[in-house]
C-alpha cells in the first residue's frame, strides 16, 4: 500500500459518539492496524454530533419518523467524509437508510455479530412471562408492530436512548421491559444486562442488524485498498440481499419491515416480513437461491411481499 497513513499523518475514522458507535469504532480501527501491521495511533477517532443527536436530547419521547428519520444520524458524518474532513465513517448498517450521497460508497462491512433482538427485564423474565397488560417500552416501529401482533394485551410506550438510560427507565418504572440488540450488548461487553435472547423464528430482526459498515469516498482508491483487507465477504453476501430487498419496499424508519439472509453453503435463505403498524396483520415469505446473486432474491422476495400487500398497508398514520 502506498502512504499507508502514521501518527503525524492518521487515518481519520468519522463516527458519533455513543459508547456503541465508539465501540464500533475503535474495532474498525483495531482490525485495520492488525491488517497493516500499523500501530493503532495511525489512526484517529473523530467524534462528530449530528443533528439526531440534538433532537433526541430535546425530543425524547417523540418516534424517530416524526424527527426526520434514520438520516439525522448520517447527516453530518457524510458531509465531513465528502469534505475531506475524515477518511472513513464507521455506522451501525441497520440505521442506514438505502440510498447514499453521490461519491460515497460502503464496501466494507466488518464480520456479523448476533442478529437477535433482546428482551430486557430488571427481572430477567422472557416475553412470554409478561402478564396481562405489562408495559414495554420501545422506540422500533417494527418490534412495536411485531410485539402488538404476538401480545395485543401490552402497553407499549415510546422508548429510546442509550443501554443505561433504558436500564434507569425500567428502574424508575416507566416501564416492565424493553428492547435492545444483543450485538449492541456484545460489543459492548453488558454482560450484567439481564436479557433473554430471542430467536428470529419469533421476532425476524430488522435488516442488517447487527453489521458495522464502514463509509469512505469512492474515489479514494487507497483508502479503499485498505477496507478491502477487512472486508467480511460473507457478510457482504447477506447484506446485499437485505437491503436490495429493503430498498426494493422502500423501507424507512416509518415502515415495519424485517429481513433477515442466512448461508446455507453456497446457497443463500433470504426471510421477510411486513407488518401494518398497528400488528394487526403479517406478510410473510421466503426465498432461496445461489448465493451470489442476493441482490436479485432480495428484489424478488420484496415483489412476492407487495404483490400481497393491500394498497394501504403501510399507511402509518392509520395506526
Amino acid at each position: 500500500m502506498t502512504h499507508a497513513p502514521t501518527p503525524e499523518q492518521p487515518l481519520k475514522i468519522g463516527t458519533r459518539g455513543s459508547p456503541l458507535a465508539l465501540a464500533q469504532a475503535y474495532e474498525t480501527r483495531a482490525r485495520l492496524a492488525k491488517a497493516w501491521d500499523l500501530p493503532q495511533n495511525a489512526f484517529e477517532i473523530v467524534v462528530i454530533k449530528t443533528t439526531g443527536d440534538d433532537k433526541f436530547l430535546i425530543d425524547a419521547d417523540k418516534p424517530l419518523k416524526e424527527l426526520g428519520g434514520k438520516g439525522l444520524f448520517t447527516r453530518e458524518i457524510e458531509d465531513a467524509l465528502l469534505s475531506g474532513g475524515v477518511d472513513i465513517a464507521v455506522h451501525s448498517m441497520k440505521d442506514m437508510p438505502v440510498d447514499q450521497p453521490q461519491g460515497l460508497v460502503i464496501d466494507c462491512l466488518l464480520p456479523r455479530e448476533d442478529v437477535r433482538d433482546a428482551f430486557i427485564s430488571l427481572d430477567g423474565k422472557a416475553l412470554a412471562d409478561l402478564p396481562q397488560g405489562a408495559v414495554v417500552g420501545t422506540s422500533s416501529l417494527r418490534r412495536r408492530a411485531q410485539l402488538a401482533h404476538r401480545r395485543p394485551d401490552l402497553k407499549l410506550v415510546e422508548f429510546r436512548g442509550n443501554v443505561q438510560t433504558r436500564m434507569k427507565k425500567l428502574g424508575d418504572g416507566l416501564a416492565d421491559a424493553s428492547f435492545l440488540a444483543m450485538a449492541g450488548l456484545n460489543r459492548l461487553g453488558m454482560e450484567d444486562v439481564p436479557r433473554q435472547a430471542i430467536s428470529p423464528d419469533d421476532m425476524l430482526p430488522a435488516v442488517a442488524q447487527g453489521t458495522i459498515g464502514i463509509e469512505r469516498r469512492s474515489d479514494d482508491a487507497r483508502v479503499g485498498e485498505m477496507l478491502a483487507a477487512i472486508h467480511d465477504a460473507p457478510t457482504g453476501l447477506r447484506l446485499a440481499a437485505e437491503r436490495a430487498y429493503l430498498a426494493r419496499l422502500d423501507g424507512s424508519c416509518e415502515t415495519p419491515i424485517a429481513g433477515l439472509a442466512e448461508l446455507e453453503g453456497e446457497t443463500l435463505h433470504l426471510r421477510g416480513e411486513i407488518l401494518r403498524p398497528d400488528g394487526s396483520e403479517v406478510i410473510s415469505d421466503d426465498i432461496r437461491g445461489p448465493a451470489g446473486d442476493g441482490a436479485g432474491l432480495g428484489i424478488a422476495l420484496a415483489e412476492r411481499l407487495l404483490a400481497r400487500a393491500p394498497e394501504d398497508f403501510f399507511d402509518w398514520r392509520g395506526a
